[in-house]
């Protein structure tokens, strides 16, 4: 099953999920590393001021090649899944992917393993609290999604 994991950069579970995932034999993608010879996208390759712009410096930015090119990566990534799994604690991102994904009829699972602020709209989709919850889920769908 390919799947794509969205998360924030900041989340230092991100890394083990998808290592976990890739183990059981999934095509997991990455974004932190979305190709062999491309270590993600950040804001700072544009400017390292970036967490002082303005709304129109930041809407500049969107129409930047490493811009452009870090989203196609990533929206490649979300229309050639099959499922997406959010984990959480995520930013805007991520739950924007999240959303876009299962708006495109994409299965999906939220990985909470620690607490975290409750979000109505995660209401339909599995809650997975634990590893061996997250290994069950993608192998219940990975051998009903063929």
């Amino acid at each position: 099953m390919k799947i794509y994991v969205a998360s924030s950069w900041r989340n230092l579970l991100q890394p083990a999920i998808v290592s976990m995932l890739r183990s059981s034999g999934h095509e997991v993608y990455d974004f932190k590393n979305p190709a062999p010879d491309n270590t993600g996208f950040a804001w700072r390759e544009i400017d390292g001021g970036w967490d002082t712009w303005t709304p129109q410096q930041y809407r500049a930015a969107l129409e930047h090649p490493l811009a452009k090119r870090g989203f196609k990566h990533d929206m490649d990534a979300l229309r050639g899944c099959d499922a997406c799994v959010l984990v959480l604690p995520s930013g805007r991102s991520a739950s924007w992917e999240f959303g876009w994904a299962l708006g495109q009829g994409k299965i999906g699972a939220v990985v909470m393993f620690e607490k975290c602020e409750p979000e109505l709209m995660y209401l339909g989709n599995p809650i997975l609290t634990s590893p061996d919850e997250l290994f069950d889920w993608a192998e219940f769908n990975s051998a009903n999604c063929k």
